[in-house]
């Protein structure tokens, strides 16, 4: 076991209405084997399914909070993923903690998961973007939506090697100091759901070398193990492909012209597989694919900063 860190961590876990998966996240970081400072900061989207309750019981409870700092903050809205990270962030940073690990509420951390974090941290004395786990489905396979970016277009292979150079990596399980946030400012909240985490990890790894810390393992319950899919997915969730492609199409613009024309070839891929495996309503699902990836021409959200409230267009 590395040595006791007197650092102050937030780890941020933004949760909507999923209050049985959110309790089993908090006891898996009530049993980090970390020893260090910690927070657990709960940045609740106004679920209305007794999330408040269910905290509010715990903090009563000294003895199921008292190994970690419980802290719960509500947003009074539905922000979306993005901007429940841009939330917790900002708020992490304006509190004054010195590193933010983040997490969406069915992240599951194997008890040595922050510890084996600290440990890159330690290994690569502080010089970094980002650190992320290796994150597994239920049954112990590689989750392939959390699948990490070994360069801007070819996912990493490599689930042995305890370092792995990455370029983009999700927000299920990531680590970084805030002296990066501070420098590149916070998650972009206009995103709403999707890509808010491949643009943050992204934009931190354009200045900072970043990696896949492959000892420490967490486990995303998820329903099934498959990434996003136009074609097969419910038609009930098609208007969130909308925000999908507009926000990938700010992503890859910004990468210039190889970003462009990666992006274009993706699109006429999910295209064609909208005509060969949708499962019906073909028309509709390539109508979303197209809204979003027009929005997505137009679309130019200000980066925002913790400290000065400054903005800037990168």
């Amino acid at each position: 076991m590395v040595a006791c860190s007197e650092e102050r961590i937030a780890v941020v876990v933004v949760t909507y209405n999923r209050c049985g998966l959110l309790r089993e996240n908090i006891e898996a970081l009530q049993k980090q084997s970390f020893c260090g400072n910690y927070d657990v900061i709960i940045v609740d989207n106004a679920s209305n399914d007794g999330t408040d309750l269910m905290i509010n019981n715990l903090l009563r409870e000294r003895d199921a909070a008292e190994s970690t700092g419980l802290i719960y903050q509500n947003t009074g809205a539905n922000l979306g993923g993005a901007g429940g990270f841009q939330y917790g962030v900002k708020w992490a940073a304006e509190h004054g903690y010195g590193y933010i690990w983040m997490m969406d509420d069915d992240c599951m951390p194997e008890p040595d998961a922050l510890e084996k974090l600290w440990e890159a941290h330690l290994r690569l004395e502080g010089q970094y973007g980002w650190l992320s786990s290796q994150v597994r489905w239920k049954d112990g396979s590689i989750c392939t939506m959390n699948v990490q970016r070994r360069t801007l277009v070819a996912n990493v292979k490599d689930w042995r090697s305890s370092l792995v150079p990455c370029a983009m990596a999700s927000f299920v399980s990531l680590f970084l100091p805030m002296s990066v946030v501070r420098q590149v400012g916070l998650p972009i909240k206009e995103f709403f759901i999707w890509t808010d985490d491949w643009e943050y990890t992204r934009r931190i790894s354009r200045r900072y070398p970043c990696y896949l810390v492959n000892p420490s393992v967490v486990v995303h319950k998820t329903a099934a193990n498959l990434p996003a899919n136009l074609a097969r997915d419910s038609l009930e969730r098609l208007p969130r492909y909308r925000f999908l492609y507009r926000n990938d199409v700010y992503l890859y613009r910004r990468e210039g012209l190889f970003g462009l024309c990666y992006e274009l070839a993706r699109l006429g891929v999910h295209v064609l597989r909208v005509l060969s495996e949708g499962k019906d309503n073909k028309l509709q699902r390539i109508s979303m694919l197209v809204q979003g990836t027009w929005s997505g021409l137009f679309f130019y959200p200000a980066i925002e900063f913790s400290d000065s409230g400054e903005k800037n267009n990168d």
